[in-house]
């Protein structure tokens, strides 16, 4: 079996999750880190080579592939640079913060024979894929209604003990929470039901003194399917989000009900009433002493085996830049309906 060989761009705390899932992969290898002020840190904890400088990183003819983990705004730079060094990418959702730019990073991965994967590890959750069976099984009959619920107290992530300053939380180069948010709903959504977002209305607000970001947006998405969706986002929470719905997708179809919780359960509702379907152990992503524990880690492993079959040309479940893109543009679309008070068309 070969040995894919990785590096890592970026060191808080995406740069170290990764470095753990590659670290607990068979047929993967971490060779190096650069980029970030925990960069140094990272690589003796790993007991690899952190380069100073991100090219250095990237000439290296002994990595195959790169993880991408900055913040939203060098997603691009950083992913065609891999590429023209002929490295596969894993980049983090949001793929980029503009779809032209997405649709450069997708022609240059085809154009050079290079696999692009984009960080939706969601797809990876115990109770997601079940959920994603259920529908394609056709359990609750046609989507017709989505609701997302997705509130975030920041606060807690901050106090977590993971370092950093979060500031590009507050960069007017990453457009807003809604980037960091939506991409993971759109793309469940999306891959649950074969079906693509075609209309957008949407609020987006700032409600957190002091920034000029987006953080809090109640939006109204068509798919391509008829299916409607409410999705609200927010990271402005003065408190603890309510319990149970801080991620939290509520599906109707004309033969049943579907309430899944990413972090929970997942439960379905037909004409014997509700049930619970799976469970999802407790992931403890909100603090370092158990954001790195062998529940949450699982997702983001078996995403690092799924961009190695992507590379090997095999049928994989990793998204890939065409999702990412998709996601993009959605979120991109609810940003320009705030702003123009209208309907958005994709």
């Amino acid at each position: 079996m070969q040995t894919y060989r990785f590096g890592i761009i970026g060191s808080g705390y995406m740069g170290r999750t990764h470095a753990e899932a590659i670290h607990r992969v068979p047929g993967a290898e971490l060779v190096a880190v650069a980029g970030g002020s925990r960069a140094s840190a990272l690589s003796k904890d790993y007991k690899v080579d952190h380069e100073q400088d991100i090219k250095q990183l990237l000439v290296r003819e002994d990595i195959d592939a790169v993880v991408i983990t900055t913040p939203h705004s060098f997603h691009f730079e950083e992913t065609m640079s891999a590429l023209e060094n002929g490295k596969h990418v894993l980049v983090e959702k949001p793929m980029a913060t503009d779809k032209t730019h997405c649709d450069q990073m997708i022609a240059l991965s085809l154009k050079n024979n290079l696999a692009l994967g984009v960080g939706y590890h969601q797809r990876f959750r115990v109770n997601n894929y079940k959920a994603r069976e259920l529908v394609k099984q056709g359990v609750i009959g046609q989507i017709t209604t989505i609701q997302v619920s997705m509130p975030t107290f920041a606060g807690a992530m901050k106090s977590g003990g993971f370092g950093g300053d979060w500031k590009w939380w507050n960069d007017p180069k990453s457009l807003g929470h809604i980037l960091n948010s939506a991409p993971h709903a759109v793309d469940l959504l999306r891959w649950f039901m074969n079906a693509e977002v075609t209309t957008v209305s949407a609020f987006s607000k700032t409600l957190t003194p002091g920034i000029v970001v987006e953080d809090t947006t109640m939006a109204l998405l068509e798919f391509s399917n008829g299916a409607i969706c409410s999705l609200f986002s927010s990271r402005a929470l003065p408190a603890p989000a309510f319990i149970g719905e801080e991620y939290r997708i509520r599906i109707m179809g004309t033969k049943g009900l579907i309430d899944l919780d990413p972090y929970g359960e997942l439960k379905l509702s037909d004409v014997n009433g509700w049930h619970t379907v799976s469970q999802q152990p407790s992931v403890g992503h909100e603090g370092a002493n158990s954001a790195f524990s062998d529940v949450r880690m699982q997702a983001y492993s078996d995403q690092i085996c799924s961009l190695i079959d992507l590379i090997e040309g095999k049928s994989c479940t990793i998204g890939k830049g065409e999702d990412g893109r998709a996601a993009v543009e959605a979120c991109l679309a609810i940003l320009k309906s705030s702003s123009q008070k209208s309907w958005v068309s994709i």
